[in-house]
Formats: C-alpha cells, sequence, structure tokens
C-alpha cells in the first residue's frame, strides 16, 4: 500500500511538473483576456425590474436591446445604458423570451421559444413579419390527426435567428428540434436541415447561430458542445470546439472578423476558423464573473455585452 501511495504521489507530482512546464511554455491554452466591466451601466427606471436575462443585442445607433423574462421582456437603453422604453409589456407573444437581432435595415428581431414565434418588429416598433405558429389549444381539441404534425415552416422551440445578404433567413431551431430553417426576405420557406444526432450536420439543441460577411453560418451546437459551419444551403463545412459548451455567439463588423462565444463561466474570443484567441472570466454571481452567457454582442473587437441568465444581468465589457 506504501509503495502504491508512493508510486501515485510520484505520478501526480509528475503531472504537475509537466503542467507547469505547460504553462510557461504557454501551451496550456489560449491566454487569458483582461477586461473591465461597466459598473451599473443600465439605469433602470425606480421599480423596474428585469427577471432572467437571456438576451442583447444593438442596432445602427448603438441602443442596446436586452430581452429578459420578467414583466417587460424586451427593454431599449441608448449607448449610455440610459433607458428608453420597454416594448409591448403584456403582449400575449411573450411566453418564453429567448433572444433578440437587429437586422443590417434596424429591424428588431425577437424570438420566443415557447411560442414556436420569431417576430420582426419595424424601426417604429410595429410588427412587420411573424415566422412561425404559436400553438392553438383549440385546435387540438377539434383537429388532432389534422395538425398532429407540424407543418415544416412551424417551430419547436426556436432560439436565434440571423440573416444572408440577399435578405434570407435563418433560424436555428431549437430546443424540440435539431435544425436550421432557411426562409426567403419575404418569409416563405426554403429548406431545412438537421435532426438530432452527434454527426456533421446533426444537432443536439442548436441554440445560437450568425453569419459572417461572406455568408458563412456559425452554429452554436449547444449539447453536442461543437460549432458547426454550412455555406447559406446547408451544406456542412467544419466543426469546431472552443473548450466549453457554445451557449450564444456574436461577430464583429468589419473586414476582420472575430467571433465571441458565450459559454458557462467564459466567454471566449475565436477566430473564424476556429482557433480561440483568448478566454475571459471565471463562473461567478458578481459582476466581472460569469455564469450563463445565455445571450451576447460584440459591436466591435474590444466591446462585448454579456447577457446572464442565472445573475440577471447584462454585463458591458470593455475587452483590452
Amino acid at each position: 500500500m506504501k509503495m502504491w501511495k508512493r508510486a501515485a504521489t510520484a505520478a501526480a507530482l509528475t503531472l504537475a511538473l509537466s503542467a507547469s512546464a505547460l504553462a510557461q511554455d504557454g501551451k496550456s491554452g489560449p491566454p487569458q483576456l483582461s477586461f473591465k466591466v461597466a459598473e451599473n451601466f443600465l439605469k433602470l427606471p425606480e421599480n423596474f425590474y428585469m427577471a432572467e436575462v437571456v438576451g442583447v443585442t444593438l442596432n445602427s445607433q448603438g441602443h442596446v436591446f436586452v430581452v429578459n423574462r420578467g414583466p417587460h421582456p424586451i427593454v431599449e437603453f441608448d449607448k449610455d445604458g440610459t433607458f428608453i422604453r420597454s416594448i409591448a409589456d403584456g403582449f400575449p407573444l411573450f411566453e418564453g423570451p429567448h433572444n433578440a437581432r437587429v437586422d443590417a435595415n434596424d429591424n428588431l428581431w425577437y424570438v420566443d421559444a415557447a411560442a414556436n414565434l420569431v417576430v420582426e418588429f419595424d424601426k417604429d416598433r410595429r410588427i412587420k413579419m411573424v415566422l412561425g405558429r404559436r400553438n392553438e389549444p383549440w385546435t387540438w381539441q377539434t383537429h388532432v390527426i389534422e395538425h398532429a404534425i407540424p407543418a415544416p415552416s412551424s417551430f419547436y422551440q426556436p432560439t436565434d435567428v440571423t440573416w444572408g445578404a440577399d435578405g434570407s433567413i435563418f433560424v436555428s431551431d431549437g430546443y424540440g428540434n435539431s435544425r436550421v430553417v432557411k426562409f426567403d426576405k419575404d418569409g416563405n420557406l426554403i429548406k431545412h436541415w438537421g435532426e438530432r444526432g452527434t454527426g456533421p450536420g446533426e444537432f443536439n439543441t442548436p441554440h445560437s447561430i450568425v453569419a459572417d460577411a461572406q455568408g458563412t453560418l456559425y452554429v452554436a451546437d449547444r449539447a453536442n458542445s461543437r460549432i458547426q459551419v454550412f455555406d447559406a444551403d446547408g451544406n456542412f463545412k467544419n466543426e469546431f470546439r472552443i473548450g466549453g459548451p457554445p451557449w450564444s455567439i456574436c461577430i464583429t463588423p468589419g473586414p476582420n472578423q472575430v467571433m465571441f462565444v458565450g459559454s458557462v463561466g467564459h466567454v471566449y474570443k475565436v477566430a473564424l476558423d476556429g482557433k480561440v484567441l483568448g478566454v475571459l472570466g471565471k463562473f461567478g454571481r458578481v459582476p466581472g464573473m460569469f455564469d450563463w452567457v445565455h445571450g451576447i454582442a460584440c459591436p466591435d473587437e474590444h466591446t462585448v455585452y454579456a447577457a446572464e441568465e442565472l445573475s440577471w444581468r447584462l454585463d458591458k465589457l470593455t475587452v483590452e
């Protein structure tokens, strides 16, 4: 027994020394990136509260839209964090707020996982387009067989939305389904791809989707702990892993794009080829630490907004 203990101790020491040597050689993983958190960035009105913060997006003016699961599901702030308004309070589409995105024309797109809807609001916050269809209990009571299988254009707990340069709409769908759905700019179904599994082009909780300047799609395949890469026709191109499950993805504008990927306890900075360029933070519930980074926005390479579900908080980060 003593010999076994000595051998185990020696093995542990060897592993520790090896790990130390790797760390000294810079081979232990991507660098930790320094960042600062803007203190009390969001200025909420008195007695105005948000619950689980699950989504964040910005428009061309720098206005910040925060999605949360409280009584005010979509809240708009100016670029300095000053409250502007809440949108569509009490409207019945807010069953399971999941995310929001702003397109190139400053239209606001809201994704509700429980209502199975993706809703486009125009600049005046009027409803412009609705994709998917809410569950209607009465149809199940009167047309059970007819409506037993939803149409391909219907969703089963969608999670995110992005667009192609031609206006095509891509929805990650989602918790119930395991696919990506493509519509044309008018909302007509073009195609869908994917099913539950672990192979290329298969998904287990496609949780976030973005497109780069070339129209390449990146899908956060969360439960498979990978990001899958496709062209605009759904052809599989690549997959990569970042060191944690990808919950949310944003991509910076400009000619030299990078991604920031929200995960559990970390935010990763990632090149478009999948190389992890750096890691921010560790797990915790206070500002400067991260829990479930359910939504993320990155208007440039040095500014990141992290929507943290468990802490009911949005953090604005300056990445150094």
